[in-house]
Formats: structure tokens, C-alpha cells, sequence
């Protein structure tokens, strides 16, 4: 009953918006069309088909807000009005009572609040969708954040998940683009970073890896904080780490007045995004300007902080060099490198034809290079590099359709800051030193050194196993008598059978010519 409850306020909502229309007005079929004439008795929409489904996904709560922001990063599949318009979704969702985040912290640490703490403040500072925060005080005196995972959102998700569903079996079915759109493969996209979301124990492990990658010993510490966990208050349900204080990198202005160099703020945005994907091949994926504040402590002014850790990506080596190459030979207009990057990637079918798809790459990227440098973005090319593939029925990997998001996101971040920066004479000679550094010597003398642990195993065996190898008779003649044995009894078997053949066709034969004379009397 709750869940036809939940369908029919669904509906209804749906209704609301005008959300038929653009769901029937995708399915081309006389009916569809027909019903759509019904429904509408002749009214237009008063709002963009966009506004109306992101303002149904805030009025259906969280989970659809939710399912809304990670629809938006699905540009490959989505039309470019509506995905915009989705990625204005924001997690404005009033805090739950503070007694249940208090006895949600006793669950998961074994005490009260006001045990663990020195001081916790009662009032949360933030609310989002899956959890919400409040600051406290270590009896240690360091300051720390405590995010505490919204009630019931388990059972929250596992419910409409369970409406989604089956949603997108019924867009796979009616739609028109329905397998091409892929809406179950969404949904399980879309599942997969809740139940990540969920787990604060895999958010804080992120945390911590991001910390260790742009460590003291590293030489980036200049460039981005981010905050210690602390690991002793950390569950699923809670996860506690150092209280960060900042700007948020939004106020332009107030940064300003504070003294930071916005141009290279802007700059040092893209160093680390890049940083992030190509030397670690692990980034921070949901960079947009609620999560990233600007340090407007004297001793550190000016350094960008990460906070909330919820999404990842992960890149491996594989696709680090072959997005690294594209990015270059896009560079150098070498588009018959594109394409072949595309076919040597396995992505594209081995039969596509290397200068068919050398041409549809150069009806992309050409017109970019007709515009201002400061005019073109990065995460567009990308997005239309992965469009074109789709015609030479190439399958997007999701990290990297993460990773054009995350570009997207940091090339608005960058030009909101400043708008002429470059965003090419930024990421060229970081990739163009990336590439020099995998392979030249440089990078050969640090494979070597990766694998160096490896031989000191392996190297002091080698000569016990060559005498071995040596000493060892020679298998060869006995496996050669052993073919020849199966070969003769094979052509044994061969001949039996054809004798058995035949003798059967030969009865066979009696058989009829005894059947015939009989007949004949």
C-alpha cells in the first residue's frame, strides 16, 4: 500500500509539472501522440521542459534530487537543455532532529555526544541530502567536523530505487532512444554512488587518500588542504575529521578584499584537477563550489580546501595515457591520432574505418580552434568527442563520463573566477611534461624503480632455475613419440570408422534391394 501511495503521489507530482508531456512526446507512436493531445487539451507549457523536470525532482525530496545531480553528469545521453538545467539541483533540505543525530552517534560510537566531545554543538551547520554536520571540540582540543548520515535513508533509497526501476524498463520499452539512452544501466549508475554515499567509512577512506596524495612530502601541500580524519570517531553512520575553515570559492569579491590572487587561484584550480587525474590518477569528482573553499588563514591564504568526499574517481593506467594522448594529438590537430587512440583503445569495433572516424573527430574539434583560446572548453570537446564516438557504437566507459563532468565543473569554477583564463595554456605543458616523463627516460627510470622491489625477489632465483632448466632432460623426443602414437591411433580410429560406414551402408543397401523385391510380387 505505501508503495502505490508513493507511485501515485509520483504521478501525481508528474502531472503537476507537465512532466506527460515530455515523457509522451518522446515516444513515437499514433497513440502516444493522440494521448498527448488529450492530456494537454491544447495547453502549452508555461516553463522550459528542463525547468519543469528539475523542479519535480526538488518537490519529490532528496532521492530525486539526488538522481537528478548524477542524471546531469550523463551528458552522452541526456539533451544538453535538460542537463543543464539539472545540474542547478542543490541538496536544500532542511536538518533532522538533533536528538536523532546524537543517538545515531551513540549507536555507532558507543557513547553519548557529550562524552566523546569536549564540547558538540547541537545545531547543524550544514544539511544535504544524504547526511548533515555539526562542529565539536576533541577533548584533546582539536577542532573537528562531525557528518552524521541522514535516518532511514537506507530504506528511503531502497524504495524508490525499486520505482526506478522499473521507470526505466518502461522508458526502455516505449522510448524510441530507449536502449540507446541505456535507462537501467543509469539507474544502476545511480544506485551504485548512493550506496557509496552511504558508507561514511569509504568517504573518509577517500579523504585520507586524497590527504596522503597532496601530503608535505609530495610538493603540492601549497596547493590544496585537505582534512585530517579521525579515524577513532569514524563509522558508517559518522565520520569525524578536521574542521577546515575557508571562503567559499564562489565569493570572488571577498576573496579579493582578503588579498588572494584570483588569476592564479584560478590557474592553480586546473593544475590540481589535472594533477589529480594524471599523476594519481584519483580526483575529487564533485568539485563544484559548495565543496571547495578557499583558506583565508594568514599562514595558508589563498590554498584551496576539499571538502566531502562522497564521490570519487578513479582512473587506471590504460586511461590515463589514452586520455593524455587525445588531449595532445587534439592539441598538435592530429586527428588521425584521435581516431586511431579511439581504435587502438578496444572501444571502437575493429572494422570502423580509421578515416571515416578521422573525419567526424575534425567536424568536432575543428571549429574550436576558430575561437579565442580562453573561448574554448576542454570538458565540451570531450563531451562531443564522446558523442561522435557513440555513432561507431562505442560504449563510454563511466570514469570517464565522471571525469567530463568533473572537467566541466572545474572549467566553470576557473572562469567564474576569471574569465579569461586559458584553460589550454594551463593543461598543455602539464600534460605535455606528463607524457615526456612517461616516456622518456625519465619515466623508463621510474618504472624500473617500481619494479626493482619485484626483481630483488626474482633476480637471485635465476640462476638455480636456468640449471635447473639445463639439467633437465630433454622433453622434447618423448613428446614427439607421444603425437606420433596419438596421430596413428587417430588414423586407426579414422579407418574403423570407415569400414563400420561401410558395412552399414551396404546393409543398408540389402535392406532396400530386399524391401524392393518383396514389393515387386
Amino acid at each position: 500500500m505505501l508503495t502505490f501511495l508513493r507511485l501515485a503521489y509520483i504521478l501525481w507530482i508528474g502531472l503537476r509539472y507537465r512532466l506527460d508531456e515530455l515523457v509522451l512526446s518522446g515516444i513515437q507512436h499514433p497513440w502516444a501522440h493522440t494521448l498527448l493531445k488529450i492530456v494537454c487539451l491544447g495547453r502549452r507549457p508555461r516553463r522550459p521542459r528542463g525547468e519543469r523536470l528539475r523542479l519535480a525532482l526538488e518537490t519529490l525530496g532528496p532521492i530525486y534530487v539526488k538522481f537528478g545531480q548524477v542524471l546531469s553528469t550523463r551528458r552522452d545521453l541526456v539533451p544538453q537543455d535538460i542537463a543543464d538545467e539539472l545540474a542547478r539541483l542543490q541538496d536544500r533540505v532542511p536538518p533532522f532532529p538533533s536528538d536523532q543525530a546524537a543517538a545515531i552517534i551513540r549507536e555507532s560510537l558507543g557513547d553519548a555526544p557529550q562524552n566523546l566531545f569536549a564540547r558538540f554543538e547541537r545545531d547543524p551547520v550544514a544539511s544535504a541530502s544524504i547526511a548533515q554536520v555539526h562542529f565539536a571540540v576533541l577533548h584533546d582540543g582539536r577542532e573537528v567536523a562531525v557528518k552524521v548520515l541522514r535516518p532511514g535513508m537506507r530504506e528511503a533509497i531502497e524504495r524508490d530505487l525499486t520505482l526506478l526501476r522499473a521507470l526505466a524498463g518502461l522508458v526502455e520499452r516505449l522510448a524510441p532512444d530507449g536502449r540507446r539512452l541505456k535507462p537501467r544501466e543509469v539507474v544502476a549508475e545511480f544506485d551504485k554512488y548512493l550506496h557509496d554515499e552511504l558508507d561514511l567509512i569509504r568517504e573518509a577512506a577517500n579523504c585520507s587518500q586524497l590527504r596522503r596524495n597532496f601530503g608535505p612530502d609530495t610538493g603540492r601541500a601549497h596547493l590544496l588542504r585537505v582534512p585530517e580524519v579521525v579515524w577513532e570517531y569514524c563509522a558508517s553512520q559518522v565520520f569525524t575529521m578536521e574542521r577546515m575553515r575557508g571562503v567559499p570559492v564562489s565569493q570572488v569579491e571577498r576573496l579579493r578584499a582578503l588579498g588572494v590572487d584570483i588569476p592564479l587561484l584560478a590557474r592553480q584550480g586546473v593544475e590540481i584537477f589535472f594533477m589529480q587525474v594524471f599523476t594519481d590518477g584519483f580526483f575529487h569528482a564533485d568539485m563544484h563550489p559548495g565543496n571547495i573553499y578557499v583558506s583565508d588563514d594568514p599562514d595558508t591564504l589563498g590554498r584551496y580546501i576539499a571538502l566531502d568526499f562522497g564521490i570519487v574517481g578513479s582512473l587506471s593506467e590504460f586511461d590515463k595515457n589514452y586520455l593524455a594522448q587525445n588531449f595532445l594529438a587534439f592539441f598538435r590537430r592530429d586527428y588521425r591520432r584521435v581516431a586511431q587512440l579511439h581504435i587502438e583503445s578496444g572501444w571502437v569495433p575493429p572494422s570502423t574505418r580509421e578515416e571515416e572516424l578521422e573525419g567526424a573527430v575534425r567536424a568536432v574539434c575543428e571549429p574550436y580552434f576558430d575561437r579565442p583560446l580562453a573561448e574554448i572548453s576542454l570538458g565540451q570537446v570531450l563531451l562531443r568527442l564522446f558523442q561522435t564516438s557513440r555513432r561507431f557504437n562505442v560504449e563510454i566507459q563511466p570514469q570517464l563520463v565522471l571525469l567530463q563532468k568533473t572537467l566541466l565543473n572545474v572549467e566553470g569554477m576557473g572562469r567564474e573566477l576569471d574569465p579569461n583564463l586559458d584553460l589550454w595554456q594551463t593543461a598543455k605543458p602539464f600534460l605535455e611534461k606528463w607524457m615526456h616523463q612517461r616516456v622518456g627516460l625519465r619515466g623508463l627510470r621510474q618504472r624500473l624503480d617500481q619494479e626493482a622491489s619485484q626483481w630483488a625477489q626474482i633476480l637471485p632465483q635465476i640462476p638455480r632455475l636456468v640449471y635447473a632448466r639445463l639439467n633437465h632432460p630433454d622433453a622434447g623426443p618423448a613428446m614427439r613419440a607421444e603425437l606420433e602414437r596419438l596421430r596413428q591411433a587417430q588414423d586407426r580410429s579414422n579407418r574403423l570408422l570407415a569400414v563400420l560406414c561401410g558395412i552399414l551402408a551396404a546393409g543398408l543397401g540389402v535392406a532396400i534391394w530386399a524391401l524392393t523385391r518383396g514389393g515387386g510380387f
